[in-house]
């Protein structure tokens, strides 16, 4: 009614009203009442968006690869993009240009031109593998970027997710990939019998050298007890020098006191024999005849054996001798009753 209208944001939409070329309202999240045929609304969105890239680029070895991702960014100066931009809407809030989507072409551009020299000192191999250094190359870029600031945006994050070669460069990196595994998977199974087999030959020479330590400590062993037996020897021989030498010295006392007792005895024997003959020497030089009267044995019988014995003396001088047999058996009957007596 007479081109009255009403229009409504939401709290994540900047919105300037324009009348008349001049600014009647700004703000996040308004709503209001305005005059279609002398307004002009224009609608910001404030919140993060996010919009995906891809662009190609070469190698240092001249291989093509395709670089695919996304970039966050937000809108940090609404006006300074207005003046940039046509972000105007209608009466229902639909944009009247699609503007917007040259932040889009604009940001890509700028990663592109950020992340050209990196890739051009690249091989294929390393361009491939270096998606979170190509991050950080195109966040720096962006937020270092003259452009992208007079935009009035902030970029927030940048996330690569595919660096990709040609479908032929791919198959060809495959196959040499898989070759290279192949040889891998050999290499693996070559060291891991060769592991086996050095464990295997460590294993058996631990047992060698267990064996040749055991032997070691039996050598020990016997060595030790070779030396106790000698020592024991060595005891025993002592021991036995220590009992002849024991015996040596009882011989010795022994010998000593055998030579002390005839050395004694020898002396008495001597004092014996000198007693005696001193007492017998006085008898020495008489005639036995004079002993026999000294000692008073007149025995008839004694007589008669002397006057035999004197007769037997002088045998040459005598020329026949005659005893009776009644003599002789008077003498014998005699000896008869003493002994029996």
């Amino acid at each position: 009614m007479l081109g009255i209208k009403y229009i409504k944001f939401d709290s994540m939409t900047y919105v300037i009203h324009y009348t008349n070329g001049k600014i009647r309202k700004e703000g996040r999240g308004l709503s209001f009442f305005y005059m279609a045929m002398s307004s002009s609304i224009v609608a910001i969105p404030m919140g993060s968006s996010d919009i995906p890239f891809m662009f190609t680029e070469s190698t240092v070895d001249f291989q093509t690869i395709s670089i695919q991702g996304q970039i966050t960014y937000k809108v940090t100066n609404p006006k300074q993009l207005a003046e940039l931009l046509d972000f105007s809407v209608d009466r229902r809030g639909n944009y009247k240009s699609n503007d917007a989507e040259k932040i889009t072409q604009r940001l890509t551009n700028e990663a592109q031109t950020a992340t050209s020299s990196f890739i051009h000192g690249l091989q294929l191999k390393e361009a491939i593998r270096s998606a979170p250094d190509i991050e950080k190359t195109i966040i720096k870029g962006i937020r270092e970027s003259e452009t992208v600031k007079m935009l009035g945006i902030e970029p927030l994050s940048v996330n690569v997710m595919a660096v990709k070669a040609t479908p032929e460069m791919e198959k060809a990196l495959e196959a040499k990939t898989r070759e290279a595994l192949q040889q891998e998977a050999d290499q693996a199974t070559y060291d891991r019998r060769n592991f086996a087999v050095e464990q295997e030959r460590k294993i058996k020479e631990s047992e060698l050298n267990t064996e040749i330590a055991v032997e070691e400590k039996r050598k020990q062993i016997v060595e030790k007890q070779m030396e106790t037996k000698i020592l024991t020897e060595e005891n025993n021989r002592k021991i036995q020098d220590m009992q002849l030498e024991t015996d040596i010295a009882l011989e010795e006392k022994r010998k000593q006191l055998v030579e002390m007792q005839t050395t004694n005895e020898r002396k008495q024997a001597d004092t014996k024999g000198y007693v005696l003959d001193t007492t017998l020497k006085p008898y020495k030089d008489l005639d036995w005849r004079t002993l026999l009267a000294i000692s008073g044995n007149n025995s008839p019988k004694l007589n008669i054996a002397l006057a035999f014995r004197e007769l037997a003396e002088n045998t040459d001088k005598i020329q026949n001798l005659n005893i009776s047999p009644d003599l002789l058996e008077s003498l014998l009957n005699d000896e008869s009753e003493e002994q029996n007596y």
